[in-house]
Formats: C-alpha cells, sequence, structure tokens
C-alpha cells in the first residue's frame, strides 16, 4: 500500500472531524444559544460538511480495501465521520496500525 493513500485518508479525516466539531457548536449557538448569524454558519458549514464527508468516505472506502479490512471495520472507519470528535481517534489508530505496513511496502531506493 501506498504512504498517499494513508496521508490522503489522514488529511480527510481531519477535515471531516474540525467541519463536524465546527457544525456541533454552530447547532450549539444557533439552538441553545439564540446567537445571532449561527443560523448562515450552521448552513455553510454544514453544506460544506456533507460534502467533503462523501469525499472521506471515498478516501476510507479505498484505504479499507487496499489495507483487505473486514467489513466491520471498514463500517467503522466510515461512520467515524459522523460522530464529533470520533474522526480523530479513529485516525489516529489506524494510522498506528498501517504505518508499518506503509513502511514495509516502500521500495528501498539504492545511494550512489
Amino acid at each position: 500500500m501506498k504512504k498517499s493513500v494513508l496521508t490522503r485518508y489522514r488529511v480527510m479525516a481531519y477535515v471531516t472531524g474540525v467541519l463536524l466539531v465546527l457544525l456541533t457548536l454552530g447547532v450549539i449557538a444557533k439552538y441553545l444559544l439564540h446567537i445571532d448569524g449561527a443560523d448562515g454558519f450552521t448552513t455553510a458549514v454544514g453544506i460544506a460538511h456533507g460534502w467533503l464527508y462523501v469525499l472521506y468516505l471515498v478516501v476510507a472506502f479505498d484505504l479499507g480495501s487496499k489495507a483487505k479490512w473486514p467489513v466491520k471495520k471498514q463500517l467503522w472507519v466510515l461512520l467515524a465521520g459522523t460522530i464529533p470528535t470520533a474522526a480523530f481517534f479513529v485516525e489516529r489508530k489506524v494510522s498506528q496500525e498501517l504505518q508499518a505496513r506503509v513502511a514495509q511496502d516502500a521500495p528501498v531506493v539504492a545511494k550512489a
């Protein structure tokens, strides 16, 4: 497995996680605190999170298929983008697990 596959996943996990936390804070500000301007913020962040979550699904599925994960693990990683802060913890666990595999598959460069 290439390092770029893991890097793409890590970037999308962080982006999705940050947007979901911002969306959660926006919803709290809008519905619980009744803050002016929270409506527009929540709408913009919600749309961004929705579209980028779809991209996260594609990238995470690609990673899972190349890592040959079982279906349950694949589903957990895919759902991590819907639970606030879960994407950060799942990303860390996945990265630690796959770092050795990525390093093992890396080609050895001959020095001149």
